[in-house]
């Protein structure tokens, strides 16, 4: 089936960034997927690994952590999490059907807090970055995505690549 400009709609990101001044490690999406903005949060797509990886990591539940808990969780182990676009258009949750992009203000992240290093979680996010802060380049690191969309990776080879963010904390 085509897509046609029809299937775009104008998408806010509908949530804020989740940091303070203590973070270290700032984890980087594209935008919130339909199922996440629905939540009013980060990764909820039940079928999206990220949580499950961080729990994993962290020896720490977040799975089943409402999200008042989650967001204390990540700032008790120095982690900011955000997106790289704030608002676009986009078909459904597609990051490859990104386009009129307004980026996010990362760089008052970066100045608001101890970020160290700044990993994206999947191409597009990185590729987004990449053109949007070339300043940030040298401290990012493009990381295989967590989304259901990304089946081909398994848990394990998940936690084997982003296990690599706990050397920054």
């Amino acid at each position: 089936m085509t897509k046609t400009n029809t299937d775009y709609v104008h998408s806010t990101h509908g949530f804020g960034a989740v940091y303070d001044t203590a973070s270290k490690i700032l984890i980087l999406g594209s935008h919130p997927s339909v199922k996440s903005k629905q939540a009013g949060f980060f990764y909820m797509h039940p079928k999206n690994r990220f949580w499950k990886v961080l729990s994993r990591l962290f020896n720490v539940d977040f799975i089943d952590a409402d999200i008042a808990t989650r967001k204390t969780l990540l700032l008790n182990n120095h982690i900011a999490i955000y997106d790289v676009v704030e608002e676009c258009d986009i078909i459904a949750s597609s990051d490859a059907s990104i386009r009129n992009v307004v980026y996010a203000d990362i760089p008052t992240i970066i100045d608001s807090s101890q970020i160290k290093h700044i990993f994206l979680n999947g191409q597009k996010a990185y590729t987004l970055f990449v053109k949007a802060f070339p300043q940030y380049v040298s401290i990012a690191t493009p990381l295989p995505s967590t989304s259901p969309a990304n089946a081909a990776a398994s848990l394990e080879k998940l936690l084997d690549k982003w296990k690599v963010i706990t050397a920054f904390l």
